[in-house]
């Protein structure tokens, strides 16, 4: 079997039970974060998709931050220390600040140092996602959206780059975005 058709198998399926369990607002979704992106990144550097894999080196950092930080049951009083709740408004700049510098940084070395023959979408897709997963890790109802958009310009890049299967665990990403965004709607407003 080939090495792409595997790692797009075993990604597939770690990515349904990252999907299922970010649904759930469940903390073991920072466990699979971890392990999938190894599996992704062997295949989006096998694909010539290199910001995406080196994206992944920030997912194993950030599935450990994640962990941490959701770990954190309470603070002294006894309350949760992250609630899922609304992207505060102090916030919106800042994270576009680091999505404006993180695309053009990354674009420039792809157009530089790398043969990327999809340096604006790889750029865009990964400075997006380091973005988003920042925002999950806070667990801000918003990071589905960007969600939304990353795996919708996702599923064409993948198709383009030959990696069907890939393609389709993000066709259900961008399905999932919209449905997790109401969720945890709803999850905010019965706990507020």
């Amino acid at each position: 079997m080939d090495l792409k058709l595997i790692l797009q198998i075993v990604g597939l399926i770690l990515g349904l039970l990252y999907l299922w369990l970010e649904y759930k607002a469940n903390i073991w979704l920072w466990l699979i974060g971890i392990i999938m992106p190894i599996v992704h990144g062997t295949l989006y550097f096998t694909s010539g998709l290199y910001a995406d894999a080196a994206m992944n080196v920030y997912y194993v950092v950030a599935g450990l931050y994640g962990w941490f930080i959701w770990s954190k049951k309470s603070n002294k009083t006894g309350a949760e220390v992250i609630r899922i709740g609304h992207t505060l408004l102090k916030k919106i700049v800042p994270l576009v600040l680091a999505y404006v510098i993180a695309h053009v940084c990354i674009y420039f070395v792809l157009v530089n140092y790398t043969d990327s023959t999809v340096p604006f979408c790889d750029s865009l897709t990964t400075a997006l996602s380091i973005v988003a997963l920042w925002m999950l890790s806070r667990k801000y109802i918003e990071q589905w959206l960007v969600w939304l958009v990353v795996d919708a310009i996702t599923v064409g890049l993948y198709l383009y780059k030959g990696i069907p299967i890939t393609a389709g665990l993000y066709t259900l990403y961008t399905c999932m975005a919209l449905a997790g965004y109401f969720r945890w709607r709803r999850m905010a407003e019965k706990n507020a």
